[in-house]
């Protein structure tokens, strides 16, 4: 039924659910993996972008060493996500799973679709946090966007509640 399998992971706990899903749909339906972690600055992980004009606000804030810690923390953002993916390719690969990883930069949403597409995925796994009212109008969802524009199957996992 299902052959390709997008995950898309992030650093969130949420990630552990979705996972734990798809692996298990991967096992049961003997189909390849592919863990997918987009590099966002809406992540909750990432390092907060720094505003264009922010020299011109506060003369301080915008200088060279505001971009360089910014640039540090991107770069410990990218080195994250790097290790959990590896860390999650490597389970899957104990249970018997194959699968490859990659990690983009991107509007998380659209990445997601467009690489389901490139690589005629048959089934989306992706979680749902639960957003919503201002936090969804403003930022959106991510596992909203993704149910109505995929080009296949999709499943949203609900966080589990505490």
């Amino acid at each position: 039924m299902y052959q390709k399998i997008l995950i898309a992971v992030d650093l969130s706990e949420m990630g552990d659910s979705v996972f734990k899903e798809a692996v298990s749909l991967a096992s049961k339906y003997e189909a390849n993996l592919l863990l997918l972690h987009v590099l966002s600055p809406e992540e909750d992980y990432s390092p907060l972008p720094i505003p264009p004009n922010l020299a011109d606000i506060y003369p301080a804030q915008g200088n060279d060493l505001t971009l360089d810690f910014w640039r540090q923390q991107w770069e410990e953002f990218e080195q994250k996500g790097a290790a959990m993916l590896q860390k999650r390719a490597n389970q899957a690969a104990e249970m018997g799973v194959k699968g490859e990883y990659r990690q983009i930069y991107g509007h998380a949403a659209k990445t997601i679709c467009k690489v389901a597409r490139e690589e005629n995925i048959d089934l989306i796994v992706i979680g749902r946090r639960g957003r919503s009212g201002l936090g969804e109008l403003f930022l959106g969802s991510v596992s909203n966007y993704v149910l109505h524009h995929a080009p296949c199957s999709v499943l949203i996992v609900q966080h589990p509640q505490d």
